[in-house]
């Protein structure tokens, strides 16, 4: 009887051994790690300074003096700079009547940049990816984007391709946590995600105010991220991701339709951007933040806010009992926020305007330090779309503030609407590596932003004197 029981006991004793050890195993094949990303920064010859800005403008004859000043007004509350890029066509004069050849060309420019310096930095040969993912929302021709990467870099016919469109500028943050999910299946794999826009085929070209916007915000970029799950490679590695949290709020008809591709009564194409973009947008970070915060704050922050918020509660119910004799600045805003920097040491938010990462600064409570990357990432590059975090990221790399340990919290929001972020962990210090920044981050960050020389000119000809001459001047030399 007692070998019986003691047999019994060792096979329970193993059973335990044998699913602990398969438990670690599965944990540790579900790491997600960055080894290297690439940022893309065009030829001089595409920037759209106010002045470029102006004369593209006023080729479109729908506008009137309104319009062109909203556009203006528009542009110099936007936070960008005079060195953002745009389109090849658009530069040029083709925006009203852009060819699949013009489309094509654009995004094939900022992808396959990106991807000819991550393989040579790398040293990693195409051959070696066994997971594509593309990024590109408002551009979908066939064959896909992933078939033209494919074909260019002659990858092997076992790669698995995934072509991400219509996801707005969170894609970026879903391809990630896409390529985590396929990672849980697949041991030891390298994964690269390209993140782009295409806003050559969307240019708008006629007169309504909303649809007016995204020509005046958004500019050419894109990236290039190569991700691993192999622990052989995890000395490589600048980033491990902690984790990814997704939310989608396209089951409320105001947040599906606050950032939607649409045509004007004219028939004009475009994308508009609604009056309630930001309270949609307030609303899924806040039910985001609430899945992912208490995974990265730590348990004595967590408890804080907890006790806090209920002596707000109870201080509530005693005031509007008017029993209360609390000072009314004890519990500023009525009541408890969480401090985010407890768990989180740097912010990348999505660089989508300034009014946009204003907003989500003052929500979070955040400081002009924490935001400071985001704002010159828009100041300097403009909204790149789902590439946008990773210029922030890559601005705080060139200021060399991320150390070993650090934590890095990735904003995203888009279209859909959807709010998708995640957690990153520096693996190693991040010193000495050049990045798209590297030539003039040491003008940053750039006090001109504040009151652009160029901009005051403009602003006060056009929108304040409503200088016919000079409106006349600049439309002279625009053609």
């Amino acid at each position: 009887m007692e070998l019986v029981l003691m047999a019994i006991y060792m096979l329970i004793f193993f059973h335990i051994i044998f699913y602990l050890c398969k438990s670690l195993i599965q944990k540790r094949n579900r790491s997600c790690y960055l080894l290297h990303y690439e940022c893309f920064k065009a030829a001089d010859d595409r920037k759209l300074g106010i002045e470029e800005n102006a004369k593209i403008i006023l080729r479109n004859k729908n506008l009137g003096l309104e319009e062109y000043k909203f556009v203006l007004k528009t542009f110099g509350r936007s936070g960008m700079g005079q060195e953002t890029y745009g389109p090849r066509s658009v530069i040029d004069g083709r925006e009203e009547n852009p060819t699949l050849i013009d489309a094509l060309s654009d995004v094939d420019e900022s992808i396959f940049t990106v991807l000819d310096n991550l393989f040579a930095k790398t040293g990693v040969s195409p051959s070696e990816i066994d997971i594509l993912v593309v990024n590109l929302s408002l551009f979908s021709p066939a064959p896909s984007i992933t078939s033209r990467v494919v074909n260019r870099y002659k990858m092997r016919d076992d790669v698995k391709t995934f072509n991400l469109s219509g996801m707005g500028c969170s894609a970026s943050v879903i391809a990630i946590d896409l390529v985590q999910h396929l990672f849980n299946c697949y041991k030891n794999k390298l994964a690269l995600v390209v993140s782009a826009e295409a806003m050559v085929p969307h240019w708008y070209c006629g007169n309504k105010k909303s649809m007016m916007l995204p020509n005046c915000l958004f500019r050419s970029g894109g990236c290039s991220m190569l991700l691993t799950n192999n622990n052989a490679l995890k000395h490589r590695a600048i980033l491990k991701l902690k984790l990814a949290v997704r939310t989608h709020m396209g089951s409320d008809d105001e947040g599906y339709s606050c950032c939607i591709q649409d045509a004007d009564d004219k028939g004009y194409e475009g994308f508009v951007l609604s009056k309630s973009l930001p309270r949609v947008g307030a609303k899924a970070m806040a039910t985001n933040l609430r899945v992912l915060l208490p995974k990265v704050l730590p348990l004595t922050e967590l408890l804080r806010y907890v006790v806090s918020s209920l002596l707000a509660n109870k201080i509530s119910v005693r005031r509007s009992s008017g029993t209360s004799v609390t000072p009314a600045n004890e519990y500023p805003g009525g009541g408890a926020r969480l401090n985010l920097k407890t768990g989180i040491h740097h912010f990348c938010i999505h660089p989508g305007g300034k009014a946009v990462i204003e907003g989500i600064s003052k929500s979070l409570g955040l400081s002009e330090y924490d935001v400071e990357a985001s704002k010159m990432a828009l100041h300097r590059f403009g909204n790149t779309s789902v590439a946008g975090i990773w210029y922030v990221f890559a601005y705080l790399e060139a200021k060399e503030r991320l150390k070993k340990g650090d934590r890095i919290l990735m904003i995203g929001l888009g279209a859909g609407f959807k709010c998708s972020n995640c957690v990153w962990e520096v693996m190693r210090e991040l010193k000495g590596r050049e990045n798209v920044w590297k030539d003039f981050i040491d003008k940053y960050p750039e006090a001109s932003m504040v009151e652009d020389p160029v901009f005051q000119e403009y602003y006060q000809k056009v929108v304040v004197e409503e200088d016919a001459n000079f409106i006349r001047d600049v439309m002279l030399r625009s053609k």
